[in-house]
């Protein structure tokens, strides 16, 4: 089985085509399966609605700098000696008063504090944008492991058809052989026997393939009952060169979103701190105020009263920090923490994707040197088995001999479709990190 050892997050560079597959269609390309699946994913678009919450927040960010207005109305009956609410004076009577106003404040400083807000959000919009690619990344790198592994299987389902129908025929051939009496009904029973042997290895083959397509469509968010096959392409067995490692990771620094996100989170961090300092600053603000109202403890009608007790108001306030419960301190060592937590995060990110280099470089090496070998191997399996055949046709060797080197042959058949899917698939990885799109 090839093995699912990665757990490395790429991205398909640039933008998608405008493919857009009918889900009624039954034959999926590779590029048709990456671009349904960055599309159609869950995870993609929760975080896509994330990012679009994102710059919601930058936008109230931005507004958070203009002036509010708010509008106001009130009702009231009071008993009693009171102070009448619209004229001030002192009353031992029913009172029932209706009260109309506009207020509007803005913000004229605050050490900075809006502005320095309004920058972070338009920095964690930024960061979203990149944790919507890294989303895509995931999608991409699992779709394309199941889409390698669905082919890996079908080309053994090949293989496993290809070895049954040479034991069928050889089958008919020791039956041809039983009637002229040159061989016994106990060699027919072993081959018989391997021929049962191989149908249950390709009923096997088969329903690998068909649970790996099975999972291919989970992947894709597809119905499950959509009719659903790959493209299978003939790949050629030839070895690639494999990049640079160091070559590889400097170009990733440049590329992978994962590392750009935190980049980013290390400069909110520091706007952090510029806002947890404006704590220590002096603030000024500017208000005003449009209001009227009615009493009954007046002896002017409704409208006479709302135009004679209309009065306007406008002051400037200033707030100075003198002492807040260590509150501003506590804010401001918060910031600094989360400053050198980002500096981490952003070495951590760093660091994961060497390792993640590292292991796809050895990977590939190591793919590279098992394809070399299975290459050979195969060659000297199929010799042998070609050898056993011949003896086996002129009745110089029995039907388990020719079973164990037809088994031999299917096993280095295996290794070798192996060790081709993992170099294909690590030597693209790598590329990929390099900027090219995955074929």
């Amino acid at each position: 089985m090839i093995r699912k050892s990665l757990a490395l997050a790429f991205i398909i560079p640039g933008s998608f085509s405008s493919f857009a597959q009918d889900a009624k269609s039954t034959v999926w390309s590779l590029e048709n399966c990456l671009t349904y699946a960055v599309e159609n994913n869950i995870t993609v678009q929760q975080a896509v609605l994330t990012g679009s919450s994102a710059e919601l927040d930058y936008q109230q960010a931005k507004m958070n700098r203009f002036p509010n207005l708010f509008a106001s109305a009130s009702q009231s009956l009071t008993n009693g000696r009171s102070i009448d609410p619209i004229t001030s004076d002192f009353v031992s009577q029913t009172i029932h008063s209706t009260s109309f106003g506009v207020t509007s404040q803005v913000a004229l400083y605050n050490g900075g504090k809006l502005n320095n807000q309004v920058k972070q959000q338009k920095l964690v919009s930024e960061q979203n944008v990149f944790y919507v690619l890294e989303a895509r990344n995931n999608i991409s790198l699992s779709v394309t492991e199941a889409y390698l592994l669905a082919d890996y299987y079908y080309e053994g389902i090949k293989a496993a058809q290809n070895t049954l129908a040479l034991s069928q025929q050889q089958l008919e051939q020791g039956k041809g052989k039983l009637a002229a009496g040159v061989s016994t009904k106990s060699a027919i029973a072993e081959l018989q026997s391997l021929v049962a042997q191989n149908q249950h290895t390709l009923v096997q083959t088969k329903n690998q393939y068909a649970q790996q397509l099975l999972t291919l469509k989970q992947l894709l968010e597809l119905d499950p009952g959509t009719e659903f096959d790959i493209q299978h392409t003939d790949l050629k067995g030839s070895i690639s060169i494999i990049p640079d490692k160091q070559t590889v990771y400097t170009a990733a620094l440049g590329n992978m979103p994962e590392i750009k996100a935190a980049e980013l989170q290390k400069e909110v961090a520091e706007l952090d701190k510029k806002i947890a300092f404006s704590g220590y600053l002096p603030s000024l603000s500017l208000s005003g105020s449009l209001a009227t109202g009615y009493t009954n403890t007046q002896a002017y009608n409704f409208s006479n009263q709302i135009g004679n007790n209309f009065n306007q108001r406008i002051a400037l306030s200033l707030n100075i920090p003198i002492y807040s419960r260590n509150q501003n301190k506590t804010n401001m060592e918060k910031a600094k923490i989360s400053l050198q937590n980002s500096e981490l995060q952003l070495t951590q990110e760093q660091k994961d994707l060497f390792k993640k280099i590292e292991t796809a470089w050895q990977n590939a090496v190591a793919a590279q040197a098992e394809m070399e070998s299975a290459t050979a191997g195969l060659d000297a399996a199929q010799t042998a088995y070609d050898l056993v055949q011949e003896q086996f046709n002129r009745g110089a060797t029995d039907a388990v001999s020719l079973a164990v080197s037809q088994n031999t042959l299917l096993n280095a058949q295996q290794s070798f479709l192996q060790a081709k899917y993992m170099h294909i698939l690590y030597v693209n990885l790598l590329h990929f990190y390099q900027g090219t799109t995955i074929k």
